[in-house]
């Protein structure tokens, strides 16, 4: 067994790749959902569910599955060492009070996730926000929220943020379209601050940012905001996260995935990096 990324995969990234891996092994070794499911005493949905990451792994579960697998005791006691560390909380958990509980696993894959696209066509991109202007745009979508909950919910995505300074951080790849440099969110001073981040960060050999200008027209991708995630574990598929006003979907599907991702490189050809930069110092100008 390949260890895993254990000291940045997260959580549910985790649970995830195992398992996978236990799919493949009770496929490998010609074992039914059925006669997994009566190895447990318990119904094949909980199998199912284990092998899709939608419950923890229960050690005990994860030790009697493997021997019924045919595993040698190795094996089955570097499994459920991993299996124990999946069920740990995420960093994220100490901020249980503040992000919704759909949205704990877009921070998990986040945080795992080896290459992010990204499309915003409202607001800068969360991973790219300051502070001020953060706080202006979660205002705005909380505007009964407490002042304590909204610091709560800018300091987790201040928090997010550091995933982009890691030694093995992921590349970003984002595509936005002009208007969000128009929509003033906050004062001119934080509109400012905010462009000037993304020149900064535009200049990283990790990052790229393409903004979309008025003068392309009607263009393929000009729909809901989406988030696309590529993973370094072979086990894991692409996925794509796509919000709406009041659902979230996660995206699995080769179709899905696909039409996703050539919608964003079409968006991107429509640009360039140096006149997504020139874009952006004219509109810091605008805001001073």
């Amino acid at each position: 067994m390949s260890e895993a990324r254990s000291s940045t995969s997260a959580p549910t990234v985790l649970r995830m790749i195992l398992g996978r891996r236990l799919q493949d092994m009770r496929l490998g070794a010609g074992v039914s959902l059925e006669d997994a499911a009566r190895a447990l005493r318990v119904k094949t949905l909980t199998i199912r569910r284990l092998e899709k990451a939608e419950v923890a792994l229960k050690p005990l579960y994860v030790e009697k599955l493997l021997e019924t697998f045919g595993a040698d005791r190795q094996e089955i006691d570097e499994f459920v060492d991993l299996a124990e560390h999946a069920n740990k909380p995420g960093w994220w958990h100490s901020y249980r009070d503040a992000v919704p509980s759909w949205f704990t696993a877009y921070v998990s894959l986040e945080s795992g996730a080896q290459t992010l696209r990204t499309y915003e066509p409202q607001y800068v991109t969360g991973l790219l926000q300051t502070h001020d202007y953060a706080h202006a745009v979660l205002r705005g979508g909380l505007p009964n929220g407490s002042e304590e909950e909204l610091e709560r919910r800018v300091e987790l995505r201040m928090h997010r943020r550091s995933l982009l300074e890691r030694p093995d951080a992921p590349t970003l790849w984002v595509v936005m379209e002009e208007a969000v440099l128009h929509r003033a969110v906050g004062s001119a001073q934080v509109m400012r601050e905010q462009i000037e981040r993304l020149l900064e960060v535009s200049e990283l050999a990790h990052i790229s940012l393409d903004i979309v200008p008025f003068a392309a027209g009607a263009h393929v991708g000009a729909c809901a905001p989406f988030t696309y995630f590529r993973f370094e574990e072979p086990e894991l598929p692409d996925i794509v996260y796509s919000e709406l006003l009041s659902a979230s979907v996660y995206l699995d599907q080769r179709a899905d995935v696909v039409a996703h991702l050539e919608a964003h490189t079409r968006m991107a050809l429509l640009t360039s990096s140096d006149d997504s930069r020139a874009l952006l110092n004219r509109m810091r100008k605008e805001y001073s």
